[in-house]
């Protein structure tokens, strides 16, 4: 099952360091966030990736496509041509598709963009700027014994992210912005979709989470898998620090790899 990582935001919140660089390519622990992520899901066996990239987005180009000399020593031989020796390889198991999805496009237009890579096949997609330890095999196996077009993780934070109204058989009833009272279950990402929900989507100007999820919630066709566990998101400096501090202090819960 491929899976889409949305990375094309501007990412304003965090000003100080996406000015020369995408939200999801800052570093936590020397390594950009969107890596921490498929570094989750290629733990559980999912290393098909499609980067759904937008602002700046020849710096994730340029990241992958020099990826053996950020994770390896090297030699650089001047003496013939400026050859380049790659000391003690190290390779993810990864394919990775890297899609400039346009500028100002929302994020229902971005995973639009990309359908043609897609498939018509069930695919996971979640957002590139938040890591969790939830089990994401689980998730894909709860979604395919409800039955449903839409699966979205949900946690309860306080942020202000999407609402659910989630239904004691965990259908989304409802989703809708958060307010300033509100302390119920967010929109987490991490999410499982039916080929179908492209259906849903007519253009560049639609945001998935105000058309697209609030129509399938409608429909009876949102379920969410509801995670108890850790969830962060990196809206600002302040996220970037607790991220930073767990991963230094060798306790980032996210971390479930070797």
């Amino acid at each position: 099952m491929k899976v889409v990582l949305l990375a094309g935001g501007m990412g304003t919140r965090i000003s100080e360091e996406t000015g020369y660089r995408p939200k999801p390519m800052i570093e936590i622990g020397g390594m950009p966030i969107l890596w921490h992520i498929m570094k989750e899901y290629s733990y559980y066996g999912f290393n098909e990736f499609i980067i759904c990239a937008g602002y700046k987005q020849h710096i994730i180009k340029e990241w992958f496509a020099d990826y053996f000399l950020h994770t390896s020593d090297v030699t650089f031989d001047l003496t013939k041509g400026n050859d380049i020796i790659i000391h003690d390889r190290h390779t993810e198991p990864w394919k990775v598709t890297v899609v400039d999805t346009g500028l100002k496009t929302l994020t229902g237009g971005r995973i639009k963009r990309v359908q043609k890579y897609i498939g018509n096949e069930p695919f996971m997609m979640t957002y590139g700027d938040g890591v969790c330890d939830v089990n994401i095999a689980n998730i894909v196996k709860f979604h395919q014994q409800h039955g449903k077009m839409a699966t979205l993780t949900s946690v309860k934070k306080v942020q202000e992210k999407g609402i659910l109204d989630i239904g004691l058989d965990s259908s989304v009833r409802a989703f809708r912005e958060k307010n300033a009272y509100d302390d119920s279950p967010i929109n987490a990402g991490y999410m499982v979709l039916e080929p179908e929900v492209l259906n849903y989507i007519e253009g560049d100007d639609i945001a998935f989470e105000r058309d697209v999820l609030e129509k399938l919630a409608d429909q009876g066709e949102l379920m969410s898998y509801q995670h108890t566990g850790f969830w962060q998101c990196m809206d600002n400096q302040c996220e970037k620090k607790i991220l930073e501090d767990l991963w230094s202090s060798g306790q980032a819960p996210w971390k479930v790899w070797e």
